[in-house]
């Protein structure tokens, strides 16, 4: 796992010089954003909107007991934009855009495609990664604030519907409980999840080699190696901003 890692840090440098060198083809770039994120963009949103109609659902009674339903809108916006939808959006763009990416490459690699770049002297590692990595980074954010939306009218109707809790009251507390510096870091995290999904399975693709079993094999790694990756850079994260800090 460290020697995965570092050579993840290894590609990573590369990538960043080949952008910097500006050798990135911009219409590459667009189609890399449609297959990562536009692709992803309905089983991302439905499972955020899926997420917070269970949350509300379970937790509109309790707060109805206790006097407390009018700040269920701030309670799921809070959890929605601290952590449900920048991690459920990025596991389902892992897992859907990730492999994706893993098995493309490797495919690459295994037909030697790779060396057929490199004899052209052009970095493989540049050319094939800073189109995805760009593409990811920009556009991942762009799925998780469209996750945080669909997912507050998600835990909204659900309240409506459960206890009777009218949108206004439900929408009060999400403007009292939720701070902008919530949604910056929320924005932080879907880039640096972004990175992660793009560096973390491109690079287990490129270092497949045998055949068409081996590819298969290394789409399967790179997500679970994406997902575990994802979980501690969210963690790091939320001890960042988050310990000793206040809400």
């Amino acid at each position: 796992m460290i020697s995965f890692l570092g050579l993840c840090v290894q590609n990573l440098i590369k990538t960043i010089k080949y952008i910097i060198n500006r050798q990135t083809n911009f219409s590459s770039v667009i189609s890399q954003a449609a297959m990562i994120s536009y692709d992803s963009l309905s089983i991302s949103l439905t499972i955020v909107f899926i997420a917070a109609a269970v949350i509300s659902l379970q937790v509109s009674k309790q707060f109805l007991m206790s006097g407390a339903e009018s700040y269920v809108g701030g309670f799921i916006a809070v959890a929605l934009v601290r952590e449900i939808a920048p991690g459920f959006a990025a596991l389902a763009i892992g897992a859907r855009a990730g492999t994706a990416i893993c098995a493309e490459v490797a495919n690459m690699k295994v037909t030697e495609q790779i060396d057929a770049i490199k004899t052209l002297g052009v970095d493989p590692v540049g050319y094939y990664f800073a189109p995805r990595l760009i593409a990811s980074a920009v556009t991942v954010p762009m799925v998780v604030i469209l996750a945080e939306f669909i997912g507050i009218v998600g835990g909204m109707m659900v309240a409506f519907f459960a206890i009777g809790l009218h949108p206004n009251r439900f929408m009060n507390t999400v403007w009292l409980l939720l701070n902008t510096r919530d949604i910056y870091i929320s924005i932080f995290k879907a880039f640096v999840f972004g990175v992660l999904i793009t560096l973390v399975c491109a690079t287990q693709g490129y270092k497949t080699t045998g055949g068409a079993k081996d590819v298969g094999i290394s789409t399967t790694k790179s997500a679970i190696e994406a997902t575990f990756y994802l979980l501690v850079a969210d963690f790091i994260i939320n001890i960042i901003f988050y310990v000793n800090v206040g809400i």
